[in-house]
């Protein structure tokens, strides 16, 4: 059976059985239909463990991450433990574009499958009327006769579908270029805000644009950040769903991890170690954005830290990173060269100062001595093993990796940041560049670097380094697999994200509004029989 037909299979529990599991009352959820809520309760004290779940850098096979984080947390469950699985919501994108969607797979996923993919509870569309409303604000404010003097307009409009045409385009004799909703700075600030007063504050931020003198202008200035609150306070509410084991998911937030800062929202990860004792959430891409924005950025803006990493492998990944084509995953030679791409994960989390456990996410593909030559390999490194089946097993495919993970957070755990707030802006981006990417050496245009010196100016350089780049190499070219060395990146571009309270540096040629592939996934995608079918 295919994902979908597995998920519309299995009975769902009512969500008010489901959030009782979590100790909320029936008046602290906020019912669509009978199967997703909106839990209305911001977090009191944290009392839970929290396990960050990463991978190494994508393959076009994928490494299974969010199904190893929807079976750990039915393992845990299983092993009476009350946990709280934590994760992103899908942006449409990927999911009618190449990616596809991100509920997990096989017996190891979130339900309702189809609506946590699609139009969810309309978080995603209040975060694009937010940001559009903006835009329409500034505009109308230039054309009202223009009293803060807005010579330069930095917010742009978003659109949650990848549509390249959007990259440029004139608005009213303007430049302009869409970013995806889940690259846009109102999706990263209301996954940072920790409160509903916080949300405000954050939008109030957003640098909107210079004045003629080159002083800042932000949305407060429009006193437009309460009507934006307005549009965002019941998208703000954390989404409770299930997995197909009923364990409690909440979901909220989306921003992706290769152009954005890769988390969930910071209240739904509180709320989750408020109301349980293990947490279990993840970060997008390859550890070398996802996590390290987690722990760099994430972290720092919230006061929390993981209890243990879960670094997620899989043999076809491993071999594809070695050299191996796609049509010749059998290369044994080219699974000792691709390990290289999972030790250089493991030493760059090894830096946090965390327990990290790898996680072989097993095919039916892999054979004994392929997985006995990685295990070999981690433990040789010093990190514990362990392998899931959650996909076709589901909660009993991942129970050693639940018990490995258990003994992990009980370790010690001396977390620590990647660099300091006092660093200039610079030796954040060579500190990242260089210790996690181990770029050579890094460029850098003239307008990145004039920008830079306007935000140095603008006494700003405190704020951390969201680097926005290829997911599917350390360096910044998607071509360079493997563990690259004695290579240099090329910072393109840097934008303030100042409401986020965070500087997006652009690597390579990256895009923040991604295109079709030739043949997207929506030619798969129909209603038939009342039911949905082709969603993945």
């Amino acid at each position: 059976m295919t994902d979908i037909e597995i998920a519309q299979r299995v009975p769902r529990e009512n969500i008010y059985d489901i959030g009782k599991k979590l100790g909320l009352s029936d008046n602290q959820l906020i019912c669509y239909g009978n199967d997703k809520a909106k839990i209305n309760l911001f977090p009191f004290k944290l009392n839970g463990k929290l396990i960050l779940v990463t991978a190494m850098n994508p393959t076009p096979y994928g490494e299974g991450k969010t199904t190893v984080s929807i079976g750990l947390g039915d393992a845990l469950q299983k092993l009476n433990k009350k946990v709280a699985v934590v994760l992103r919501q899908p942006s449409m994108g990927p999911v009618f574009g190449m990616k596809g969607g991100a509920t997990g797979g096989g017996y190891s996923q979130v339900i309702p499958m189809e609506d946590i993919n699609l139009h969810f509870t309309g978080d995603f569309h209040a975060i694009t009327a937010a940001n559009n409303l903006l835009c329409a604000a500034i505009d109308n404010h230039i054309f009202q006769g223009n009293q803060l003097d807005i010579q330069t307009v930095l917010f742009h409009r978003c659109l949650d579908v990848n549509d390249r045409t959007l990259r440029n385009v004139l608005v009213d004799h303007r430049k302009e270029s869409f970013s995806i909703t889940a690259a846009s700075e109102i999706m990263a600030l209301f996954c940072l805000a920790d409160s509903l007063s916080d949300l405000k504050k954050r939008l109030g931020d957003i640098l909107i644009g210079y004045n003629s003198k080159g002083e800042m202008i932000f949305a407060r200035d429009l006193k437009i950040e309460g009507a934006l609150t307005v549009l965002l306070k019941d998208a703000f509410l954390p989404n409770l769903v299930q997995t197909l084991e009923h364990t409690p998911a909440i979901i909220h937030g989306g921003p992706f991890a290769n152009i954005a800062h890769g988390c969930n929202s910071v209240v739904a990860t509180k709320l989750g170690l408020s109301l349980s004792d293990y947490v279990v959430t993840e970060a997008g891409f390859g550890a070398d954005l996802g996590a390290e924005k987690f722990l760099d950025i994430k972290c720092r803006v919230s006061g929390i830290c993981p209890d243990c990493i879960v670094l997620v492998a899989t043999i076809r990944a491993l071999k594809y990173h070695g050299g191996a084509s796609n049509v010749d995953l059998s290369d044994v030679e080219a699974l000792q060269k691709g390990l290289s791409n999972l030790k250089r994960h493991i030493e760059n989390l090894k830096k946090y100062q965390v327990p990290v456990v790898v996680c072989l996410n097993q095919f039916s593909s892999d054979t004994s001595s392929e997985i006995s030559l990685v295990q070999s390999f981690c433990q040789n490194l010093g990190v514990d093993f362990s392998i899931s089946t959650a996909y076709a097993d589901g909660s009993s495919g991942a129970i050693s990796l639940a018990s490995q993970v258990l003994c992990a957070c009980e370790q010690e755990n001396h977390f620590q940041l990647l660099y300091a707030d006092d660093l200039s802006i610079i030796s954040k981006i060579e500190k990242i560049c260089c210790e996690i990417y181990r770029a050579s050496s890094v460029r850098y245009s003239d307008e990145a670097l004039e920008k830079i010196h306007k935000l140095e100016e603008s006494n700003l350089s405190y704020l951390p380094i969201c680097v926005a780049k290829t997911q599917y190499s350390f360096s910044d070219d998607a071509k360079k697999l493997g563990a690259p060395n004695d290579f240099s990146v090329f910072v393109r571009d840097v934008i303030l994200y100042h409401g986020a309270g965070f500087i997006t540096v652009l690597l390579g040629n990256i895009m923040i509004m991604p295109g079709l592939s030739k043949h997207p996934n929506y030619e798969n995608i129909d209603l038939l029989n009342h039911e949905v079918i082709g969603l993945s």
